[in-house]
């Protein structure tokens, strides 16, 4: 193991957990990520010193609470290089920001007949708000298909981008494939073609360096669970001459400027997308893990973590049986398998009993499961602290299950 990802580990209590009375090897980062000491620290030093509602209070805690709120709005507004700090929206993750945009979007741009065109890779996130705004204003949902090594078909893809779409969403990586999708050159061909893209980024950022104005996205949505943040808070980047168009998506305090009974104005971005109080400990707390994973590099963890993918994906691939899913050219730090024709869920659950931690079954992708003409798989994900040797134990313990069957 380098000295680097000792020290990183170091960060992670979690890491020295017993399961079974065996070491931990956590391989499930796809879902979430383990938190460092001081994101943790972060949460708790603001409840401690700063705890009081933002951006209404003259007094000094609210002020203080309020002064690192927009701070660490300003902290992802570098991370992600957008121009300004009020193209910044915090929501509760990348779920609420698709959500968020299918509305609002929805309600300012789209009428009967219009379409959008989502991927056939997608995340239930970025389907089901699509299917659920064209059902609400009898909309076509158009998918764009792949190819058997999981990449998408961009010449179909071009093909579906009649004047009648309204919006393309798509997936910057596959949370089940691993595929990273050119969607620099999509946002390009989309807009050619005078459409908007939305990019779900929740399985990129924390391994890809991203820059909303190099790929000149319209949208783009993370959640800080997957970067090492808390749960519950996430962003919604979007382009300003977007959000001003587009109207509220919920209503109530701090998203207005004026309540009379008569009518109600709205306040400013990005407030008039924040309705209620914000997760202001919880932004503080994101803007620590994006810290932490600055402080490391992005190149350097994309380099690690395709050097474990390597090593993993050659060792799996000596296993009898093993059928891996997801061999595009261009992949993150995600394998996906079945082991002969064990059940991914006995796999998972054996392994669990190993001290090994993976995810199994669909997903929450199964249009992409189906077009893969199975019913699950077995997916390990890897992050900045994981290791060959837990790999070796990965593919012993995968042995030793075959052998069992």
């Amino acid at each position: 193991m380098e000295d680097f990802i000792k020290d990183i580990r170091a960060e992670f209590p979690i890491l020295s957990t017993k399961v079974y009375g065996r070491d931990l090897i956590y391989l499930d980062n796809g879902a979430t990520t383990q938190k460092p000491r001081r994101v943790v620290e972060k949460i708790e030093s603001g409840y401690y010193t700063t705890n009081s509602n933002i951006h209404r209070g003259v007094h000094y805690l609210s002020q203080r609470a309020t002064e690192a709120h927009e701070n660490a709005r300003e902290r992802v507004r570098r991370f992600l290089n957008a121009s300004i700090s009020s193209e910044i929206i915090f929501t509760r993750g990348t779920t609420e920001a698709i959500n968020l945009v299918a509305f609002s979007f929805g309600e300012a741009f789209c009428k009967e007949g219009d379409e959008i065109v989502v991927s056939v890779m997608e995340h239930h996130s970025n389907i089901v708000p699509w299917q659920m705004l064209c059902e609400r204003k009898k909309m076509v949902l158009k998918v764009i298909p792949m190819n058997d090594q999981g990449e998408l078909l961009q010449d179909q893809f071009q093909l579906l981008l009649t004047p009648k779409v309204k919006l393309v969403a798509v997936t910057h990586i596959s949370n089940v494939l691993g595929t990273v999708n050119p969607v620099a050159d999509m946002i390009l061909t989309a807009h050619t073609a005078g459409i908007p893209v939305l990019v779900d980024g929740a399985q990129a950022v924390p391994h890809l360096k991203v820059d909303v104005q190099a790929m000149d996205a319209d949208f783009y949505a993370f959640s800080a669970h997957k970067i090492y943040g808390p749960v519950g808070i996430g962003v919604l980047y979007g382009k300003s001459e977007w959000l001003n168009k587009m109207p509220p998506y919920q209503g109530g305090g701090e998203m207005i400027e004026q309540v009379h009974f008569e009518k109600t104005t709205y306040n400013v971005l990005p407030y008039k997308f924040e309705a209620g109080t914000p997760d202001f400990i919880g932004s503080t707390a994101l803007a620590e893990a994006l810290d932490f994973v600055d402080e490391i590099g992005l190149e350097r963890i994309s380099n690690y973590e395709h050097q474990l993918l390597g090593y993993a994906t050659e060792e799996l691939k000596n296993i009898d049986g093993m059928r891996l899913f997801g061999t595009a050219t261009d992949k993150s730090a995600v394998i996906s398998f079945l082991l002969g024709s064990i059940h991914p869920f006995d796999v998972g659950t054996l392994l669990d009993h190993l001290g090994i931690a993976v995810r199994t079954g669909h997903h929450c992708a199964q249009p992409l499961i189906e077009r893969l003409g199975i019913d699950g798989t077995v997916r390990a994900s890897f992050a900045i602290y994981n290791t060959p040797e837990e790999v070796d134990i990965l593919i012993k313990s995968l042995d030793r299950i075959k052998n069992m069957f």
